[in-house]
């Protein structure tokens, strides 16, 4: 039976903590980022792994970083033979990574090593990769640069959101980590090195970025709208009041009109010229309002003939 520290912190995080909580091995401690203000109440919370953690009785360990010795003391009083990190966000030194006898397991949202870095979810979707995956990956000091030990991949579908993907991925990533668990432990894995040459960034994502160009491509726009579902979501202005497009279509003929011009607006959707091809808006949300349907919209508000701003 390993001793294992798992540190992770958000949502994508709980399912790896709780199938090592299952698994019959022993989960000594949880490493969590510290709890901060949330929401308009800006009330403190914690973070999902947090809770797990505390539901199942485990021991919680949140410190602001590990620049302090007492810290890395603190870590390696729990004489872990492994920890398992997921989402943590928060560098792990040397001294960390070497505490556990069998080091530090990574579980990465991304096929390293395409996609190294914050947003491999929301990178592979814009760019239009039609598979992503889970790698577990032996940590070393570099940004998601070590050794690979396991990987799984799963199909990018055409009208997948970044919540979807997210969703199966963190299921994936636990699936994975189970299966490796025995072979972790008898040190049975073969690790591979990452090819340098095939190494991309997946930068973290901005509000900025999410402001939609009507000079770009319907297709480009399409797999914004989808990578930046649930955040921090496409949007534009209209009538000089910001709209957000959480859900839409593209079509790559060509139309007649300007880029953010609305060309047309019935029941199957909101549709607006790019600069090439189509966007057809399914689900809009306007300033102050709930989440609609194009069909929703129709009967409230006249849209043909009105434009977007540019960017």
């Amino acid at each position: 039976m390993l001793k294992i520290i798992y540190a992770g912190t958000p949502d994508f995080a709980v399912p790896a903590l709780e199938a090592l909580i299952g698994s019959g091995h022993d989960v000594v401690a949880v490493y969590t980022q510290p709890d901060r203000p949330a929401g308009r109440g800006r009330k403190i919370q914690f973070s999902d792994v947090k809770q797990c953690a505390l539901q199942h009785g485990i021991e919680v360990v949140q410190p602001q970083s590990f620049k302090a010795p007492a810290d890395i003391e603190q870590l390696r009083h729990f004489e872990a033979d492994l920890m398992v990190v997921a989402a943590y966000g928060i560098l792990l030194p040397l001294a960390v990574l070497q505490a556990p006898r069998l080091g530090c397991i990574n579980i990465h949202g991304s096929l390293l090593p395409r996609w190294r870095g914050a947003a491999p979810i929301q990178r592979a979707i814009l760019a239009g990769d039609s598979e992503t995956g889970i790698t577990l990956m032996q940590m070393d000091e570099g940004l998601d640069s070590g050794d690979m030990l396991a990987k799984a991949s799963v199909e990018i579908g055409a009208q997948a959101t970044a919540a979807q993907l997210h969703d199966e991925l963190k299921q994936l990533g636990a699936d994975l980590l189970l299966q490796n668990l025995d072979a972790i432990e008898q040190q049975a894995l073969k690790p591979e090195k990452q090819d340098a040459e095939l190494v991309t960034y997946a930068r973290k994502l901005s509000k900025q970025e999410a402001r939609i160009d009507w000079g770009k491509t319907a297709q480009q726009i399409h797999r914004e709208v989808r990578a930046f579902n649930p955040w921090p979501v496409s949007h534009s202005e209209l009538d000089g009041k910001n709209v957000k497009i959480w859900s839409a279509d593209y079509q790559a003929a060509p139309a007649d009109g300007a880029p953010g011009e609305i060309i047309g607006h019935d029941k199957s959707g909101i549709r607006v010229c790019c600069a090439e091809g189509v966007l057809v808006i399914r689900q809009i949300q306007f300033a102050g309002k709930k989440r609609s349907s194009a069909e929703q919209v129709l009967n409230a508000r006249k849209l043909t003939g009105q434009r977007f701003a540019p960017l």
